[in-house]
């Protein structure tokens, strides 16, 4: 549905040029729910504009279902309002002086799809119906609440009937709360129009609430993207895998195949390598099992020394000295003895393995 490929822009700033986006490449399918993700400056935001027609790329090419939007070979430009796209900024963007129904016909009656006026009335309805404000159609649209601004921004967005969807972190002005409301019918609507969507936030945990695929963006690169269980499990670097939660680092070096040598003792890993490589291994908290001393012994368990543990209602994180290394472990059981011993053991599938030219200022 969206292709990229080979996608470069740059900004001029007072000491130069800075690159947003460096021979990006992306693939959309039809009807996926698609979120990238990224830090400030890692440039997911102009790569949505640029999408959209906001911003003029300096070479590439993007295709929205199969037809060139935009390539620098033969040289293509279609204006934003002839890409057939709907969209969804931060901000609300509602008009004050209209109502909640003006707000959402004004595209359809003064924009470029020439929507006869006899068909305003219903799809103006409908989209209203969709995201449950056709009982506030007559208010005037600041008088509703954020989420309900944001949901006549999106149905606005949907009137137009647009084969994609685009969105720039429609949800970071609302509260936490009401972003898990709000993100639940942003998804189910999209999924009960069947539109493909192309969704950018810097909130992972809301990226993995949504997606059915996310795209990780560093510098104006894509480090990776796929299904989010597959990032969260099987990231293709470090960066990704701090991303998405906090993780254990340790520096090592293998002493045979599957076998590394570490400050906490010798791990058995499911990565095969050759005997001296240096590599930067990370568990996750939740990776970190407490286990009764009797009933499991060898490679991978330690002997650790509670330091502090908190109780979050549907589990504890502590942390622990393991060989005077302080990691840190999630568990649903009580992490504590009276002496404040534990014994702790990580399933070698679950260590994640990396060059150790990856490990920068983590250990």
């Amino acid at each position: 549905m969206i292709s990229i490929r080979k996608l470069s822009k740059a900004f001029t700033v007072s000491d130069g040029k800075v690159a947003a986006l460096k021979s990006l490449d992306l693939e959309v399918a039809e009807g996926d729910f698609f979120v990238i993700v990224g830090a400030s400056g890692s440039g997911k935001t102009t790569l949505l504009r640029c999408v959209a027609g906001l911003e003029s790329p300096d070479g590439g090419e993007i295709r929205i279902a199969g037809r060139a939007v935009f390539s620098d070979i033969p040289p293509t430009w279609i204006p934003p309002q002839q890409r057939s796209l709907g969209m969804v900024f931060q901000s609300y963007a509602v008009w004050p002086h209209l109502t909640v129904f003006e707000n959402v016909a004004l595209p359809l009656r003064e924009g470029a799809q020439k929507i006869p006026r006899a068909e305003v009335d219903g799809r103006v309805r409908e989209a209203l119906r969709m995201v449950q404000l056709d009982e506030q159609k007559d208010r005037s649209a600041t008088l509703l609440s954020g989420g309900q601004q944001q949901r006549v921004a999106l149905a606005r967005a949907i009137a137009v009937n647009p084969r994609v969807l685009l969105m720039d972190e429609p949800l970071s002005n609302l509260d936490a709360r009401l972003r898990e409301e709000v993100r639940g019918k942003i998804r189910d609507l999209a999924k009960q129009l069947g539109a493909t969507v192309l969704y950018v936030t810097h909130d992972q945990i809301e990226a993995m609430a949504m997606a059915d695929k996310i795209a990780i963006m560093s510098l104006g690169r894509l480090l990776q993207y796929g299904e989010p269980m597959e990032l969260y499990r099987r990231p293709n670097c470090a960066e990704v895998a701090d991303f998405f939660g906090s993780v254990n680092w340790l520096t090592g070096r293998l002493s045979g195949s599957k076998i590394v040598e570490t400050r906490i003792g010798r791990l058995e890993v499911s990565l095969r390598g050759d005997p001296g490589l240096e590599v930067l291994i990370g568990f996750r908290p939740e990776c970190l099992q407490i286990v009764d001393g009797s009933r499991r012994s060898g490679g991978n368990a330690f002997e650790a020394v509670l330091r502090s543990s908190t109780f979050l209602g549907d589990q504890f994180v502590y942390e622990a000295f393991v060989n005077h290394v302080l990691v840190t472990g999630k568990s649903r059981l009580i992490p504590a003895r009276d002496d404040r011993r534990l014994q702790l053991y990580i399933d070698p599938a679950e260590i994640m393995v990396f060059p150790y030219s990856e490990s920068k200022d983590r250990i």
